[in-house]
């Protein structure tokens, strides 16, 4: 019995400016439904919370970022004398815009970045930065101008259990496949990994949806009560269209 070969995005889709405003303004909550309703599943990071719940806005294409276990005679205090190290490397390389995401395989023991990386990322104009993994002085990355999410913190440095390897390719961040050039879309609810090719497709019915959804919660505050309302009848929907034209 044939089985269908395995595919992966090979040609990178087009991201307009338009869909990445749009994904400026919905919600993480609203856009794991459309991808639901697509069939996935698995797109959420969990664990994962913002550095500063002030500025917990995020989209980006994703840059990313792979460490494996450390091993005692490679990873020594030494190679950050090397500024091509991989993790500096992928500092300086993630454009502006992007989200840098690092693997850390979950393991928040030791620190994947601290402080004076992550401000480095926020002058270099990257859009933010995520990890499964721990981070260090996280006082300091709390009072950039720069979303952050992690699994925690950790003071030890990340030579103490991770290695990092290479950038730009597919890795996973807790447990969500990320493929370069995802698009990256962060809130106070957490992080979800859009796979690009769809980003297009969600976008315009993620915005739909919470103004929909924005329409209901008035509604239901006003004491309606959710049998028509939520979900939304027909009658329900032309109320929310009426009102909408009327504020446009």
């Amino acid at each position: 019995m044939s089985h269908p070969e395995p595919t992966e995005p090979t040609e990178p889709t087009e991201l307009t400016d338009g869909v990445l405003d749009i994904l400026r303004r919905v919600s993480t909550a609203t856009i794991t439904t459309q991808l639901f309703a697509r069939g996935l599943r698995n797109v959420f990071m969990p664990g994962l919370r913002p550095v500063n719940v002030t500025n917990s806005r995020m989209v980006g294409e994703a840059f990313t970022l792979r460490y494996i276990p450390a091993r005692e005679d490679i990873d020594v205090l030494e190679v950050f004398l090397d500024y091509d190290h991989p993790q500096r490397h992928a500092v300086e390389s993630a454009p502006p815009g992007s989200v840098l995401v690092m693997d850390c395989r979950g393991d928040s023991r030791a620190a994947s970045a601290g402080s004076i990386l992550m401000t480095r990322l926020a002058v270099r104009g990257v859009a933010g930065c995520v990890t499964d993994g721990a981070l260090r002085d996280t006082a300091g990355i709390a009072a950039l101008d720069l979303p952050v999410f992690s699994a925690g913190a950790a003071p030890t440095t990340n030579l103490a259990l991770h290695h990092a390897v290479d950038q730009q390719v597919p890795i996973g961040c807790a447990g969500v496949p990320v493929f370069p050039g995802d698009v990256i879309v962060a809130d106070h609810d957490g992080v979800v990994c859009i796979p690009r090719h769809l980003a297009a497709d969600i976008a315009q019915p993620s915005a739909d949806q919470d103004e929909l959804e924005d329409f209901i919660a008035w509604k239901v505050a006003q004491g309606s009560p959710l049998r028509g309302v939520y979900p939304a009848d027909e009658r329900t929907r032309s109320e929310f269209a009426a009102r909408r034209n009327i504020q446009l």
